[in-house]
């Protein structure tokens, strides 16, 4: 056991600082433990996409997470997502989708300025925030999942809500000039083709909007607006779902969750990869989303699915095809439809082939009902951009076409069949139009390391991550323990300086009363020009002398003098010795110095 002397003051604030270092040391490695929990980014501070796995920013109630987001080998965005969710790649929102950073040197900052900037590895701004010039204070994730940027009062600047991405949260509005854009594929972050908007007529819709062409699949585009209960009359723009699952929006479209104000649950809206808008719930338990509500109930009336000259059809689930005579642009990409693997020639006599129960949406350059299928024929024939014809038989209805998209074969045997211009020279190649290739719709991703100008900032990160809180207490203790020696120095040494003063004092105050120098003329007017001799010895006589104060004394004089400016009682000419009467034993020398 280790007894500390309170009344030592040295041993006392050694062991202050000792144990000062060990709770310092202890509070800063629950920060880092709890670094992960952090919901506020500090104006000054950023997040380092090499710290991805433990520096993020965490909701009050732990639902979600913002920072780093992988979504491949060397590229990250910076991204909120779900904290339970099972799969990684749902996220609610990321900034700069179409940009993601290196996986080396990125990182997220609040700058001094205001704004909330994401960088890239060679420092190059790539996003950043409009609150630059501000009294931003502060970034913080609150528990709706809305990241914000706000001043030390609590007023908002900027918000994650005003710019969606792929998905909508409760309470945050879709809106006039605030979109819903789709992912390019199941995993990646990149803008696909499909969007949720309001159109010019104030009405909801789900369009495709792809390279070549756009069209609106959702409401019903066969309807009129009023058809689809809608209103085109509130110019407002407006519409969100609150947190029991119940959609609202100017245009009078409503809808609800299967699970409709069940409490507690998370909820998101979101426009998928394929097209289809989706209300998804949290099986907290388990991590899994389960859809609750979908938009296109059949997924073969989602547009551009299997891009141009596609057709969908159901076997049993949706599956993209080629028809014959065609192949696939990118099997590993069903969006970019299909190819002739032949040109047409508008001097040259074509056949048409009939494929039953399919139709191509759309594009249609010119409508006739009542027509007879050999005029309807004539009409496509006649006009070299014509590429097929739609015939509904027993209402003669005819749609000459200038563009094949949305092919689907319906599941319900129809009356509507399409008819394909195919040259005669392909159908004596031996080709059938009528036959479909299925390919299946399939969406994969590769993972690629981004490209990046110098490879020097490819370095691959080690599982350092189970170290962070060794290493942090290590260096926690290294720089207090550097902290406590220079201090504690600092300490001890003006301690000690303090206490050489007062020995230092005390001897010369012990000096000063008990000797003095003396100048040799001091001494010869004391002792009257040393005539008054008290003894002689061998080494030289000793005079009597008496100094202004009055005060007797002795002086030895030691042989012949040599010196005459300075003598005092520790030279080598003379001894002085203060001295007093005794009447036993005379004079007698006191402190008498050699």
């Amino acid at each position: 056991m280790v007894v500390h002397d309170e009344s030592n003051p040295r041993a006392l604030t050694i062991f202050t600082w000792r144990l000062l270092v060990v709770v310092v040391a202890f509070l800063c490695c629950v920060a880092v433990s709890a670094g992960d929990r952090r919901s506020v980014l500090w104006r000054g501070s950023s997040i380092a996409v090499e710290d991805a796995s433990s520096h993020v920013l965490v909701s009050p109630n732990g639902n979600f997470s913002c920072g780093f987001h992988r979504v491949a080998t060397n590229a990250y965005t910076f991204a909120v997502w779900f904290t339970a969710s099972a799969d990684a790649s749902v996220v609610a929102w990321t900034a700069n989708r179409d940009g993601p950073v290196n996986g080396v040197g990125s990182r997220a900052e609040l700058r001094r300025d205001g704004s909330l900037v994401l960088q890239d590895f060679d420092g190059r701004v790539v996003w950043s925030t409009n609150t630059s010039d501000t009294t931003a204070d502060r970034a913080r994730l609150l528990d709706s999942g809305n990241l914000v940027v706000a001043d030390a009062a609590g007023n908002t600047l900027w918000q994650s809500f005003d710019w969606p991405t792929d998905t909508l949260l409760p309470e945050q509005p879709i809106t006039r000039y605030k979109q819903l854009v789709s992912a390019s594929a199941k995993g990646l972050p990149y803008s696909g083709y499909y969007k949720f908007y309001f159109d010019s007529n104030n009405i909801l819709n789900l369009m495709y909007d792809g390279p070549e062409i756009s069209s609106n699949y959702w409401p019903d585009p066969f309807n009129k607006w009023w058809d689809n209960n809608r209103t085109a009359y509130n110019s407002s723009r407006y519409g969100s779902f609150d947190r029991r699952g119940v959609f609202s929006a100017s245009d009078q479209t409503q809808f609800n969750a299967s699970d409709m104000g069940e409490p507690g649950v998370m909820r998101r809206l979101t426009l998928d990869y394929d097209g289809n808008l989706r209300l998804y719930s949290l099986d907290a338990a388990a991590g899994r989303w389960h859809v609750t509500w979908v938009a296109v109930a059949r997924q073969c009336d989602v547009h551009g699915v299997c891009g141009r000259y596609g057709i969908c059809a159901y076997r049993p689930g949706p599956t993209c095809s080629c028809p014959d005579g065609y192949v696939a642009t990118d099997p590993s990409d069903w969006s970019k439809g299909c190819r002739r693997r032949f040109d047409v020639r508008c001097d040259e006599p074509f056949v048409f082939p009939e494929m039953p129960h399919t139709d191509f949406w759309g594009f249609d350059f010119n409508f006739t009902a009542g027509l007879t299928l050999k005029t309807c024929r004539q009409i496509c024939l006649d006009d070299c951009n014509c590429e097929a014809f739609g015939y509904k038989k027993g209402s003669g209805k005819c749609y000459p076409k200038i563009s094949l998209w949305n092919g689907r074969v319906w599941s319900v045997p129809d009356d509507q069949a399409i008819y394909l211009k195919v040259p005669v020279r392909v159908k004596n190649l031996g080709l059938d139009p009528t036959l479909l290739h299925f390919g299946g719709h399939a969406c994969t991703m590769d993972e690629r390391d981004t490209s990046v100008v110098s490879s020097s900032y490819l370095h691959g990160r080690g599982n350092t991550i189970n170290f962070i809180y060794f290493y942090c207490f290590l260096a926690v203790v290294f720089v207090m323990e550097a902290i406590f020696v220079v201090v504690g120095y600092l300490f001890v040494f003006r301690a000690d300086s303090a206490a050489a003063g007062r020995d230092r004092d005390e001897g010369y105050s012990l000096m000063v009363s008990h000797f003095r120098r003396f100048t040799y003329d001091e001494l010869l007017n004391a002792t009257c020009r040393f005539t008054d001799e008290l003894a002689k010895g061998s080494t030289g006589s000793v005079y009597k002398g008496v100094l202004e104060d009055g005060r007797s004394i002795a002086v030895k004089r030691l042989g012949e003098l040599t010196q005459a400016d300075e003598v005092s009682y520790y030279g080598t000419d003379l001894v002085i010795a203060t001295y007093r009467r005794d009447d036993d034993f005379g004079y007698r020398h006191v402190n008498e110095r050699n």
